[in-house]
C-alpha cells in the first residue's frame, strides 16, 4: 500500500469515526457486557457507591431461576397473547393492498372499485349517524370526514388512500398512545360514549326476546369453528394430493388449528363443546376425501408449503379464538342483559386491557410498511399470469390463491419475521404509557419485564438473563422461519 493509498484510506476512517463510534459505544459494548453481567449477580442494591461489594460469578444461576418464576411464564404468555393480533395485520395489510392497487379512476374494474369505496364510505356514515342520534356536533364531524374520504378517492385514486392508511406509521408513537388512552377513558372517552346509547338498545332487544334465540346463534357461532378449522384441513388435505403441501407441513396446520379446541377444554368449562368441535374438525375432512376419492395424488417433499401451512394456519387459530370470544359473550348475554350492559373498562379491566392494546396496534399496524411491501410485491407480478389464468377460466378467488398467493410468498415470509421480531421483543412503549403494565401484569410483556427488573429494582444481571432469553427466543424462530423460506419459497 503506498502513501495515496494510506492516505485515502485514513480519509475514510475520519468519515467513519463517528458512525464506528456510535456503533462500538452504544451496540458493541453493552451487548459484551450484557453476555458477561447475565451470569453474574449485578445489582445496584449492591454494588453501588455506599455498598460496593465484590461481583461475583453466578454461572446459569440468573437462567435457572428465571425459569423457575411464575412471573416470566405470565409475561411470557402475554408476549404470545398479543402476537395473536400479527396474523390479522398481516392480512389486513394483504387487503389494503390489494384494493389500492393501480389507479382507482382508471378501467372499468377500477371504476367499480371506486364505486364500492363510496358506497362503503355512505355506509359508515349512515351507520354512525343513525347509532349516534342526535349527537349534533360529532355527528355533523363524522358527515364531513367521511364525505371527504369519499371524494378523495375520487379525485387523486388510491394514492389519497395509501396516503392514509400511512399516516399512523410516522405519528409519533407517544402521541398516539396518549390519544387512544383518552379515546378508552371508561367514563369520559369518545369509545364508551357511543357504545352506552347502543348497548342500552342491545340489553333492550335481548330482554324481549327468548334466551334460547341468543343462546342458540352463540352455539351457532361456538360450531364455526370446528367448521372453519374442518374447512381448512380439507384444503390441506387437497393441496397435498396435488403436490403443493407435504405430510409434515399437514400435521403442522392441523396442529395450529387444534389449539382452539384444545383450549376450549382446558380454560372454559364448555368441555364437551370442545369434544363436539375436535369431531367437526375431523369429520368434514373425512366426508370431502371420500368425495374426492380417485383423484390423483402427487408426492411432495414432507415439508412442502410448512410456511403456507403455518400462516394461513395462523390466521385461521386466530379466527377461532374471535369465534370463541364472540360465542362465549353470548352465551352468556341474557344473563348479562337483565341488569343492563354497560360498556367495558378497557384499559382498567383485567380481560379487556390486552384486547385493547391488540385493537390499537391493528389499527396502526395495518397500514404501515407491511401494506408498502404488498403494494411492491403485487406491481412485480407478471400481468401474463394472470391473462394466463383468465384464458383458463380461473375465478378471482383462484387467481388469488394459485397466481397472487404464490408470487407474494417471499414478501409474506419476510413480513412474518419482521412480525415474530418485532412481536418477541415489543410492547415496550404502549403497555408504559397506557397501562403501566398493569392491571396485575396484564399487559406486561417481556421486553417490559426486563426494564423493571433492570431499572426499577436494579437487578441489572438478572434483566441482562432475561434479554437473552428473549434473543433465543427471537434466533430460535428466525431461524426456523428462515429455513422453511430458504427451501420452499421461489421468486
Amino acid at each position: 500500500m503506498n502513501l495515496r493509498q494510506r492516505r485515502d484510506l485514513a480519509s475514510g476512517l475520519l468519515f467513519l469515526a463517528p458512525n464506528l463510534a456510535g456503533v462500538l459505544v452504544f451496540t458493541l459494548v453493552p451487548f459484551v457486557l450484557s453476555i458477561v453481567f447475565a451470569f453474574t449477580n449485578w445489582d445496584l442494591r449492591l454494588h453501588n457507591q455506599f455498598q460496593n461489594q465484590p461481583l461475583e460469578f453466578v454461572g446459569l444461576e440468573n437462567f435457572t431461576r428465571l425459569l423457575s418464576e411464575h412471573e416470566f411464564w405470565k409475561y411470557l404468555g402475554n408476549t404470545l397473547f398479543f402476537m395473536i393480533g400479527v396474523p390479522f395485520s398481516i392480512a389486513g395489510s394483504l387487503v389494503l393492498a390489494l384494493l389500492l392497487t393501480g389507479d382507482m379512476r382508471g378501467n372499468s374494474r377500477a371504476a367499480s372499485r371506486r364505486v364500492i369505496a363510496a358506497l362503503l364510505g355512505v355506509g359508515i356514515l349512515l351507520a354512525a349517524i343513525a347509532l349516534l342520534g342526535g349527537a349534533g356536533r360529532l355527528t355533523t364531524f363524522l358527515l364531513l370526514i367521511g364525505a371527504g374520504l369519499v371524494v378523495g378517492g375520487i379525485l387523486w385514486g388510491s394514492t389519497f388512500y395509501r396516503t392514509l392508511f400511512y399516516i399512523p406509521h410516522f405519528t409519533a408513537g407517544v402521541a398516539t398512545f396518549v390519544l387512544w388512552k383518552k379515546l378508552y377513558n371508561p367514563h369520559t372517552g369518545p369509545v364508551n360514549t357511543t357504545l352506552e346509547p347502543v348497548l342500552d338498545g342491545l340489553a333492550s332487544a335481548v330482554n324481549a326476546l327468548p334466551a334460547s334465540i341468543t343462546e342458540g346463534i352463540g352455539w351457532a357461532l361456538f360450531l364455526c369453528i370446528g367448521i372453519v378449522g374442518g374447512f381448512f384441513i380439507s384444503a390441506t388435505m387437497k393441496q397435498r394430493s396435488e403436490g403443493d403441501t407435504g405430510a409434515l407441513s399437514l400435521a403442522a396446520g392441523i396442529g395450529v388449528v387444534s389449539l382452539a379446541p384444545i383450549f376450549t377444554f382446558f380454560m372454559t368449562p364448555l368441555r364437551i363443546g370442545a369434544v363436539t368441535l375436535l369431531l367437526v374438525m375431523v369429520a368434514i375432512p373425512i366426508v370431502t376425501a371420500m368425495r374426492q376419492r380417485g383423484t390423483s395424488n402427487f408426492p411432495a417433499p414432507r415439508a412442502e408449503g410448512m410456511g403456507t401451512a403455518l400462516l394461513v394456519g395462523g390466521m385461521v387459530l386466530a379466527l377461532q379464538f374471535v369465534l370463541l370470544g364472540i360465542a362465549l359473550v353470548l352465551l352468556r348475554l341474557p344473563q348479562m342483559a337483565v341488569d343492563g350492559l354497560r360498556p367495558p373498562g378497557w384499559l382498567v379491566d383485567y380481560h379487556w386491557s390486552k384486547p385493547s392494546l391488540m385493537i390499537m396496534a391493528f389499527w396502526g399496524a395495518v397500514g404501515s410498511n407491511n401494506m408498502l411491501l404488498y403494494l411492491a410485491g403485487l406491481s412485480n407480478v407478471p400481468k401474463e399470469l394472470y391473462e394466463s389464468a383468465e384464458i383458463d377460466g380461473a375465478s378471482g378467488v383462484k387467481k388469488f390463491w394459485h397466481v397472487t398467493w404464490p408470487q407474494l410468498a417471499p414478501v409474506t415470509m419476510f413480513i412474518v419475521i419482521m412480525s415474530v421480531i418485532y412481536g418477541l421483543q415489543g410492547g415496550f412503549e404502549m403497555a408504559r404509557t397506557m397501562t403501566a403494565g398493569g392491571p396485575a401484569g396484564a399487559t406486561t410483556t417481556l421486553s417490559y419485564y426486563v426494564y423493571n427488573e433492570g431499572f426499577e429494582t436494579g437487578r441489572l444481571a438478572y434483566a441482562a438473563a432475561i434479554s437473552w432469553v428473549i434473543f433465543a427466543l427471537v434466533f430460535v424462530l428466525t431461524l426456523i422461519t428462515w429455513k422453511f423460506e430458504n427451501r420452499y419459497v421461489t421468486d
